[in-house]
């Protein structure tokens, strides 16, 4: 049957109209849900339903969003706040990457506290600041985050000046974690800052040296100290450090040299604070009769196996013994520190070296000064009771 022209037309029409409409199908976007305002409701009260001051099931908002996140601190703005309050204390309801849930439950309780209108000094917060601190705290300098502004507020309390106080909470000073037994030394190195003013690079640098003199000590403190004096502690440090590398570096090359000769071959990997074999004689020590216990003198014997111990041994006699870290490496001499200690001290009194066959070489004790009569009977207690030769 032949078709009309106007058939023909109708036709094209038609599956002109079927063509978009099916283009429209591929193309139109499903329709977005309702933001789930209750689901925010109930992330937000989990744990705190005794400070509620408003009926959560009454929440209404004209919010479109549907991030979380936003819609967590619109709940929690209105379960929880009476009066607004600075960012730093509404981020935990955003975002808690990283945070233990302790400091999670800190964060949120003193949000809660803070926009209730109540006293967050009493709440807990004098474990850490003072009630002028707590003021500081809450009402900030810039955006600093919630670490940031704490010790904004501690750095407040000490200088006058708003921009050194601002260049500490800027630091690595405020990355540091919240241990309440560190908390003290901290407070202290921000006191030492705002006493001694400089820039963030310097404060970060002597921090990381700070914070290495703390582990090494923990009744290490900067009373007395100035920060010319602490500058060039560190650059020594830094030296220190280098000397280690080379000398770890030094180690792993002996160690793939041995491995290649053995039929191996050692993966190249970076200095990792690694040790060598040294001589097999354990360690030694032997301690005086003496009835008092807090005088009784015990005296140790202490191979030295690894770079950090070879430099920390250099550094605290003043001679030059770290530069026997590749006879040490290559197996031709040990290294060994005499120390005595009396109750909780501990003093350094001889550095031996001893030869492949176990034979003393060299005994050296502070800026390189011969060993005394007495620190020599000590000498031959370990050398009788190791199997060491005297010369």
């Amino acid at each position: 049957m032949v078709r009309s022209l106007i058939q023909r037309r109708q036709e094209a029409e038609r599956a002109r109209v079927e063509a978009y409409e099916a283009s429209l199908r591929r193309v139109s976007q499903r329709a977005r849900p309702a933001p789930d305002f209750q689901q925010a409701i109930d992330a937000v009260k989990r744990g705190f339903e005794r400070e509620i001051v408003r009926d959560a099931y009454a929440w209404r908002p004209q919010m479109k969003t549907r991030d979380p996140a936003r819609l967590r601190l619109a709940a929690a703005r209105y379960l929880f706040a009476r009066y607004p309050v600075a960012e730093h204390l509404e981020q935990i309801w955003i975002d808690t990457t990283g945070l233990a849930p302790e400091d999670i439950a800190l964060r949120k309780r003193w949000y809660i506290v803070a926009a209730g209108g109540g006293a967050l000094y009493r709440a807990g917060a004098d474990v850490w600041l003072s009630r002028k601190e707590v003021h500081a705290f809450l009402n900030p300098l810039g955006r600093p985050n919630f670490a940031q502004a704490i010790w904004q507020a501690i750095a407040r309390s000490y200088a006058n000046d708003p921009g050194i106080a601002m260049r500490i909470a800027s630091s690595r000073i405020a990355q540091w974690p919240r241990p309440e037994a560190d908390f003290g030394f901290w407070r202290e190195v921000v006191r030492f800052f705002c006493a001694h003013p400089t820039s963030v690079e310097e404060m970060e640098d002597l921090s990381d040296y700070l914070a290495h003199c703390r582990q090494q000590d923990a009744r290490y403190g900067l009373k007395g100290r100035t920060l010319a004096s602490l500058t060039r502690q560190m650059h020594a440090w830094h030296r220190d450090l280098y000397v280690i590398q080379r000398i770890e570096a030094a180690r792993l090359r002996a160690e793939h040299v041995r491995d290649r000769a053995r039929g191996g071959f050692l993966q190249p990997q970076a200095p990792a604070g690694g040790n060598w074999p040294g001589a097999m004689i354990a360690d030694w020590s032997w301690t005086t009769s003496n009835k008092d216990r807090s005088k009784r003198e015990e005296y140790v014997m202490t191979q030295l196996r690894t770079a950090a111990a070879l430099v920390s041994e250099s550094a605290a006699m003043r001679h030059c013994v770290a530069s026997y870290a590749s006879k040490c490496i290559g197996g031709q001499a040990s290294i060994w520190s005499l120390r005595r200690r009396v109750a909780a001290a501990t003093q350094r009194l001889l550095t031996i070296e001893l030869d492949r066959q176990h034979r003393i070489v060299q005994v050296r004790g502070l800026a390189n000064r011969p060993a005394r009569t007495d620190e020599i009977k000590i000498l031959e207690r370990w050398a009788k009771a190791r199997g060491v030769a005297l010369s």
